[in-house]
């Protein structure tokens, strides 16, 4: 298995040989496909972390997150969150799936 990507929390894997990525989420190790990796990058990227920050839209601060076909859920706080959003980002520019954002320093 080869380590595409390593963030704080978490890290992306791939298997080249089995044809699969695996997320290791801590206490939990995810065997995605491609399809499952696509699908976990839209949700991760499609959570707004502004409403972690207002009290009304998210009182508690926590996001839940279901993967693979509702097989696996995870409860992640607004750090865990962030941290995820960079492993996604990062892991998809490393496949050579996405290009890399560019930052605008004012």
């Amino acid at each position: 298995m080869v380590e595409i990507y390593r963030s704080k929390y978490y890290s992306l894997h791939q298997a080249a040989n089995e044809r699969a990525f695996y997320l290791d989420l801590g206490q939990k190790t995810v065997r995605m496909s491609l399809c499952q990796l696509l699908s976990l990058r839209h949700k991760v990227l499609s959570i707004s972390i502004e409403t972690h920050f207002d009290s009304d839209l998210n009182k508690h601060g926590f996001e839940v997150l279901m993967l693979c076909n509702k097989e696996h859920l995870f409860i992640l706080n607004t750090l865990e969150i962030i941290d995820l959003k960079n492993l996604v980002e990062h892991g998809f520019v490393a496949l050579g799936l996405s290009a890399e954002k560019e930052t605008i320093a004012a």
